[in-house]
């Protein structure tokens, strides 16, 4: 399983063009004004999901996914405007992707997805009769969840039983998630990993869609993401298998919270350099206890297996990046910092966390490696569940890269002397599972109660985050 946790290592193009690109102005949009109601939902409508995802500063966006030639009206507390569209429907021409061309092809996505700002007051709020979850000001129950897509990859000869739920459990890792009611739901990056088509004669994944289109979406991610998506608001961090090279396209038409730009939609792969880097963001969390909290959103989803060359674009970009990251942290008294690869976790057979990031981060950082008010980092990527906190002054890092892609090895809780996943970190608890599930953090006070569950919500371990330390059990 190492060998599969390589190859989702890539290495990096560059650029500094992002941080021109951000300021730059959203597609045109379609948006009448009505008063009439929401017409009510049908199992044969067009609207084929609908969510709320939320951006920086902690701006909820109603999104639809609908086959209709026009967005749906979003009703709020009883008014109803027309959505606007983000990206129509189209087929994009074959680019080039991280397999080879005879194992590629055009993304076809034959629906249109839609947008609409939620309104800072709302009380209720739904899609053609969908009623849609709200943000709370003060989120106590979160989902963390990450890597759930189920891996049809010809490059590594690796084939997960999509069509066995026993044998990709996302659909029940998300059915379970969704019934603790959570007030928040976090996915730490890698949705979608059906690359390749099904190898022929494998029952396990036979008439499996593949590729980058609405077909392969929908099978990956929005069909069984369905109960979860309808419990709560989600916060979305980019993974590698969301870049431009693989699922870019649909990240920006479908799941990324800020305006989808011509040339930073990843359809032509001239424009990666574009497409594949965004800036961080917060999302406040409110007060509680006397303490002001916040999520921190980083987009790692380029980032390689190795340093960076000083004198790359790709350097000078995540340098940027996280020094943009560092102001955010001065926003609350309590940071949790989140990625898609993990910084201070450990990969297959003990390897440390992500060497470019640490590299980067140590600029700033030299000890550290994240500013103070930085407490608690989250990631995915590596398939396991991970709890590390230090002796030295770290923050926990936790890895939620369970949530049903295909498992790594699990990992001796007991590690190797000298084990550690950044050099200037001690190690002061490590517990790991390989069973497919999710986490919660649950906010009591100024505390907090991190927990990893399997699919069925049998608890794992339990860790507690209190006056500035955290300790950990396992519950098997």
């Amino acid at each position: 399983m190492a060998v599969i946790f390589k190859s989702r290592l890539r290495a990096v193009s560059s650029s500094i063009v992002i941080l021109i690109t951000l300021a730059a102005c959203s597609t045109p949009s379609q948006n009448t004004t009505t008063t009439s109601p929401a017409e009510p939902l049908t199992n044969d409508g067009p609207i084929l999901a609908a969510w709320v995802v939320m951006g920086e500063q902690g701006q909820a966006q109603a999104r639809a996914i609908t086959t209709a030639s026009e967005c749906p009206e979003l009703s709020q507390d009883g008014v109803s405007k027309r959505m606007q569209l983000r990206a129509g429907a189209a087929s994009i021409a074959q680019r080039k992707t991280v397999s080879s061309a005879a194992d590629s092809k055009a993304s076809l996505f034959e629906v249109n997805s839609c947008e609409a700002d939620l309104q800072a007051s709302v009380k209720t709020a739904s899609i053609a009769g969908r009623v849609l979850p709200l943000p709370k000001a003060l989120p106590q129950k979160i989902i963390v969840i990450g890597d759930t897509g189920c891996r049809l990859q010809k490059g590594s000869n690796y084939f997960q039983e999509c069509n066995d739920a026993a044998k990709w459990a996302f659909a029940q890792v998300a059915k379970t998630a969704a019934s603790f009611q959570p007030d928040l739901v976090i996915h730490v990056g890698d949705y979608h990993y059906r690359e390749n088509a099904c190898s022929p004669g494998n029952s396990s994944c036979a008439s499996s869609p593949w590729g980058y289109g609405w077909d392969t979406w929908r099978a990956d991610f929005f069909t069984p993401a369905a109960a979860l998506l309808a419990a709560a608001p989600w916060v979305v961090v980019r993974g590698n298998h969301e870049s431009c090279g693989r699922a870019g396209q649909g990240w920006w038409r479908f799941m990324d919270p800020r305006p989808l730009q011509a040339g930073r939609d990843c359809n032509r792969e001239a424009d990666d350099l574009q497409g594949d880097y965004s800036a961080p963001y917060a999302i406040p969390l409110g007060t509680m206890g006397g303490q002001s909290a916040q999520l921190i959103v980083f987009d790692s989803a380029k980032v390689p297996g190795q340093i960076l060359e000083k004198t790359s674009s790709a350097y000078q970009i995540y340098s940027a990046q996280l020094q943009a990251a560092d102001q955010l942290a001065e926003q609350a008294q309590f940071s949790i910092f989140m990625n898609h690869h993990p910084i201070l976790g450990f990969a297959p057979a003990f390897t440390p966390g992500n060497p470019a990031l640490q590299d980067l981060m140590q600029q700033s950082h030299p000890e550290r490696l994240f500013p103070p008010k930085v407490q608690a980092t989250l990631a995915g990527h590596v398939h396991l569940f991970e709890a590390i906190t230090f002796a030295s002054d770290h923050p926990s890092q936790f890895v939620a890269g369970n949530g049903g892609s295909s498992l790594d090895q699990a990992l001796p809780n007991q590690i190797p002397a000298g084990a550690t996943p950044y050099a200037k970190a001690a190690v002061a608890h490590f517990s790991n599972s390989n069973q497919a599930g999710f986490m919660t953090m649950e906010r009591v006070g100024a505390n907090w109660k991190m927990q990893a569950w399997d699919q069925h919500g049998k608890p794992l371990t339990s860790c507690l985050m209190q006056d500035g330390k955290t300790t950990c059990k396992s519950a098997l």
